[in-house]
């Protein structure tokens, strides 16, 4: 009976501990779930762009391999021993100068016996004719001495000739390679002795769908940049189009001539060229890192007033369509309006509806040409 007696008073104290436990966590879940209806997210650092109309003369760009105007690869055309080497490795040649002489004093041997030869051939014919004109020969004593005569002239060119071949000149004025043979050395013939390239002007070779075909007029302007010498710029102009388009690619391959006074070009470079048109179009503008690229649509995000009537700004989603892309700029063709503001820097930490604080201080200028600095 008493231990019952105390089992009330404790138990009933348990329940009242309990209830006010209880009480006290429902207190806090209240607290907490206002606190989380009244709580906004603070809005994200972002730099911001106008969405520019501009007019954009037409181009297609394109990626190039430099090819030198004329470019051989000289060569011994009759075997010999190189007796003299006149030429420095990378200089520049004209048209007509000595490279390489081969040994010819077995044919400048053979040369004296045969003028000494065609000499004797036509003091033997001016006999004959002397007596043909007075009836002591035939003719057929003629015809022979005449013949005679010029099988040994016949015989002193063909030695000259060979005497000229042995004797390598450069055939154009250019800049040439690294040398490929010695003093001394025996060479037979089409042994490489160097690489010769003109390389003022030069061309460059690109290929361009076959939709541009219409737009390719000869003399076009084209300009051409180089990683190379990214501060420099070369402008040329559109020489060729090749008359027929691969049937593999449908590209067709075009040509382009650009001065190279300074030879900084060199044939087998690649180069990015822009083939210009006089045309110009208008187009809306913004900066290429505005866009977010994926591969279900690429999109930006637009900064508009809060819609609740805030004095807050917040970040949109919106999906647009590409067009040319020059420097650090992209074009629209759809999704933008002119004159609207987006997000430069700063959107992949963005969801729509998100509120957005616009800070252009530390933004880096975007450039139509840009010249990074080199680290």
């Amino acid at each position: 009976m008493r231990t019952r007696k105390l089992w009330l008073p404790i138990t009933v104290g348990l329940v009242v501990v309990v209830v006010l436990l209880a009480g006290v966590k429902a207190g806090q879940i209240v607290t907490m779930v206002r606190a989380g209806e009244k709580f906004t997210l603070p809005p994200a650092a972002v730099s911001s762009a106008k969405v520019d109309a501009v007019e954009w003369a037409a181009s297609r760009p394109a990626v190039a391999t430099l090819v030198a105007v004329h470019g051989v690869t000289l060569g011994a055309e009759l075997p010999g021993t190189v007796r003299e080497v006149a030429f420095e490795s990378g200089a520049s040649v004209k048209k007509g100068a000595l490279l390489v002489r081969l040994d010819t004093s077995t044919e400048e041997a053979q040369l004296g016996a045969a003028k000494a030869e065609a000499a004797l051939a036509r003091l033997s014919l001016q006999r004959v004719r002397t007596l043909r004109a007075s009836g002591s020969s035939t003719q057929a004593d003629l015809d022979t001495a005449e013949a005679r005569a010029q099988q040994a002239q016949a015989a002193v060119a063909a030695l000259e000739a060979n005497i000229a071949k042995k004797v390598i000149r450069a055939p154009f004025d250019g800049r040439i390679s690294i040398r490929q043979v010695e003093l001394g050395q025996v060479l037979s013939p089409g042994t490489p002795i160097a690489s010769l390239q003109s390389v003022s002007p030069i061309f460059a070779d690109f290929w361009l769908p076959q939709q541009a075909i219409a737009d390719l007029t000869p003399g076009q302007r084209v300009t051409l940049r180089t990683d190379v010498f990214p501060d420099a710029g070369w402008d040329g102009e559109l020489t060729t189009v090749n008359p027929e388009v691969d049937v593999a690619t449908r590209n067709v391959r075009v040509r382009a001539t650009f001065p190279n006074g300074d030879g900084r070009l060199r044939p087998g470079m690649f180069a990015n060229v822009d083939v210009v048109s006089g045309d110009r179009k208008p187009a809306l503008v913004i900066p290429a890192t505005a866009v977010l690229f994926a591969p279900y649509g690429d999109s930006v995000f637009a900064i508009e007033k809060d819609p609740k009537g805030g004095p807050a700004t917040v970040a949109r989603q919106r999906f647009v369509r590409l067009g040319e892309r020059r420097g650090d700029f992209v074009a629209v063709v759809s999704g933008l309006s002119a004159g609207e503001t987006v997000v430069s820097g700063g959107a992949f930490k963005l969801r729509n509806g998100m509120p957005v604080a616009v800070n252009d201080a530390l933004a880096p200028g975007a450039k139509i040409d840009p010249k990074p600095a080199d680290q």
